[in-house]
């Protein structure tokens, strides 16, 4: 008698302790799955679509830049998605346009001289710039000197910018605004 009260004691503890690890596990498990939904991670198309913006702007702003040109050019436009005053993404930075004085602007200039809907020509400079996007915008590759640089223009441009330049790669200036 002593032994079966034993046994069933044992067997409802047993039960008690099964109920509780299965509680424990689905709890655990649902709390993951939330952590997981709520990471909003990009999907493999949104990262295509966000590299191809970025290619093109390096191939229609830089193409025949060095290595270093195409990367600078690529650094500021993902700092200007980086900063409260542009849009957040990608896309949204290379195809900006603003109205100043009643004529439209774009941030990006070959955007604006109806470049925008023809295709890239030069297939390898394409290659090549989807390349420097991919280990700018992937990998995280950065020319130091331009961690804050907003802006940008061709050396045969003058706009007499009140920023502070920080770097000449290739054929273009870089800036910081002045702090």
């Amino acid at each position: 008698m002593e032994n079966s009260v034993k046994s069933i004691y044992h067997f409802f503890g047993f039960l008690l302790v099964a109920f509780f690890m299965v509680y424990m596990v689905n709890n655990k498990l649902e709390f993951y799955k939330s952590q997981e939904m709520s990471a909003n991670f990009p999907t493999t198309k949104q990262i295509e679509k966000t590299l191809s913006c970025l290619a093109l702007n390096i191939y229609r702003e830089a193409a025949t830049e060095p290595f270093e040109g195409k990367v600078a050019v690529a650094q500021v436009t993902i700092n200007r998605s980086n900063d409260e005053r542009f849009p957040s993404d990608i896309c949204a930075v290379v195809y900006q346009k603003n109205i100043i004085m009643q004529k439209v602007v774009c941030q990006f200039s070959w955007y604006c001289d109806h470049q925008a809907k023809s295709r890239p020509i030069h297939n390898d400079l394409y290659n090549e710039s989807m390349e420097v996007a991919k280990k700018v915008l992937l990998e995280g590759f950065r020319l130091p000197v331009l961690n804050n640089a907003l802006y940008y223009h061709a050396i045969y441009i003058k706009p007499n910018w009140p920023y502070q330049r920080v770097a000449k790669i290739g054929n273009h200036i870089f800036y910081n605004e002045r702090t």
